[in-house]
């Protein structure tokens, strides 16, 4: 993708997130190689959340595969189509399901990492409530009604989902501290909104609403919220949700049965087009897939409506169903990156960054007469030396790439542990 585009912000962040090693928040579509087709699949999802549709999507790749980067370019999708965007890893302290706090602890991580065009790295909740005040001020004025009439008329709309009354309670007692100014009221309504109150006299007090969001609300919830975005003026919300593969490890059969049973519902849910203006983008390996022992096919009714088109067979795919599956990236696509990357460098930037069209395969086959097969498997390494060999020369004009390739020693040794683990999966770029 030309990086004619690419705002200095998005620039910096991202040779910022490359050089540490993790995988970048902004401006990864201007290093996304290798998934035209798997893209276009999700592009095509997105807009039919963005007309009131619901999706949901497993993506499935080894470690390494670029499960985390390849969320992150279908979340910049969505959020310039307007979309809001909600994205939280699971780990052993949140879960879909739970009963000790763990799906709540999910929903208010996902609520603090909401995130808009805007607001791309998320804290973007009450920029979404205020937005649907605002334009229900502009509708007030226009039709000459007073805004809490409009704004009550459409928040009656969310009567009808589980948990609505209480929604909209909230969002009319911010509209009054709006109103008002009273800071204390806006703050209690927005800890609500993001699963805070853990006490219902607590929320009874503060607010007037009678239920909180606990583990047993957490889905009701981000259905009432996709549908409260579209009354905002945005087109609905994405929720991504990465390391599925913390369901897979868990020790006790009943829990992971009990989270498979939530996935089972949601899948039903937003395949059965129950929820308005919804997607749900889950992350998972191979093995939480396929396992029968503990992956999702242990679970029958999952395996059923998660099994491959039979007819999806050698070079003919399918992506229209519920599974996506990332393939390996090959040579050909690293060395694309490669060149994206030094592109994305070199942005704005003085000529002495430049470098002639023979360094990048120069530099693979140092990586790969050192480094060999990880070169590809654990491709952050890889890429921060790039990184770190293209700051060499922009900060040194006298230095040669040639000269500095021959004395610099890369030992597989020192790859990271975590690369090879699920818990670095998040800080694999590709």
């Amino acid at each position: 993708m030309s990086t004619q585009a690419l705002r200095p912000r998005e620039r910096d962040a991202l040779i910022q997130s490359l050089r540490a090693g993790v995988t970048p928040l902004l401006g990864a579509k201007h290093i996304q190689v290798g998934r035209d087709n798997e893209i276009a699949a999700l592009e095509a999802s997105l807009d039919r959340i963005a007309s009131g549709g619901s999706v949901f999507k497993l993506v499935i790749g080894e470690y390494g595969a670029g499960k985390t980067f390849f969320m992150n370019v279908v979340r910049g999708s969505a959020m310039d189509r307007q979309l809001v965007v909600a994205h939280a890893d699971l780990n052993p302290s949140r879960r879909l399901h739970a009963t000790g706090g763990e799906a709540r602890s999910l929903y208010a991580e996902l609520m603090k990492n909401l995130a808009t065009r805007v607001k791309p790295n998320g804290g973007a909740l009450a920029t979404v409530v205020e937005k649907f005040i605002t334009t229900a001020v502009a509708q007030a004025r226009q039709t000459g009604t007073k805004p809490e009439e409009i704004i009550h008329e459409r928040l009656a709309r969310l009567n009808e989902l589980v948990m609505g009354y209480d929604f909209a309670t909230v969002i009319a007692a911010y509209w009054r501290a709006y109103e008002t100014g009273n800071e204390d009221l806006k703050d209690n309504a927005i800890r609500w909104l993001r699963g805070e109150f853990t006490a219902k006299t607590d929320a009874r007090k503060a607010l007037g609403v009678r239920e909180i969001i606990d583990d047993a609300a957490v889905y009701d919830q981000l259905k009432l919220m996709a549908t409260f975005t579209r009354l905002a003026g945005y087109q609905g919300l994405l929720v991504c949700i990465d390391e599925l593969v913390n369901l897979y490890k868990l020790a006790h059969s009943h829990a992971r049965n009990s989270n498979y049973e939530q996935i089972l519902r949601i899948l039903n849910d937003l395949e059965q087009g129950n929820a308005e203006g919804l997607g749900v983008l889950l992350g998972g390996t191979p093995e939480f897939l396929l396992d029968p022992r503990r992956g999702l096919y242990s679970y029958p009714a999952l395996q059923s409506r998660l099994a491959d088109n039979p007819f999806a067979r050698g070079d003919w795919v399918d992506m229209t169903g519920p599974v996506l599956r990332l393939g390996a990236l090959g040579r050909e696509h690293f060395v694309e990156l490669l060149r994206k990357v030094q592109a994305v460098y070199q942005h704005g930037q003085p000529e002495q960054t430049q470098l002639p069209p023979e360094t990048i395969p120069a530099f693979m086959r140092h990586c790969e007469q050192r480094i060999g097969e990880a070169t590809f498997r654990t491709p952050r390494t890889t890429i921060t030396a790039f990184i770190g060999l293209l700051a060499v020369l922009e900060q040194n004009p006298g230095a040669a790439w040639q000269a500095l390739l021959l004395q610099t020693q890369v030992d597989i040794a020192k790859v990271p542990e975590a690369a090879h683990s699920s818990d670095g999966l998040s800080d694999l770029i590709i």
